[in-house]
């Protein structure tokens, strides 16, 4: 998960390895709940654990760029 900055889209998916038929409706799923959302609106936090959950269900490992220095933006939470 790449935060792309202030202007939406705010987000972008990308997939390291894995078959296109579980990344790309994961990646749909995950733009449905995020796109509109920067990560300081009070949203993004449940839609963010929403989307962990879902990644965790299909065992996908998922990491987030949020622009921010390294130790605030690690996949746990």
């Amino acid at each position: 998960m790449v935060y792309l900055g202030p202007v939406a889209p705010h987000w972008e998916v990308h997939a390291v390895t894995g078959p296109a038929e579980v990344i790309d409706p994961f990646r749909d799923r995950t733009l449905a709940r995020l796109t509109l959302l920067p990560p300081h609106d009070p949203q993004f936090r449940r839609n963010r654990e929403r989307v962990v959950r879902d990644a965790e269900r299909e065992r996908l490992d998922l990491g987030w760029d949020l622009g921010a220095p390294e130790e605030d933006s690690s996949a746990e939470g």
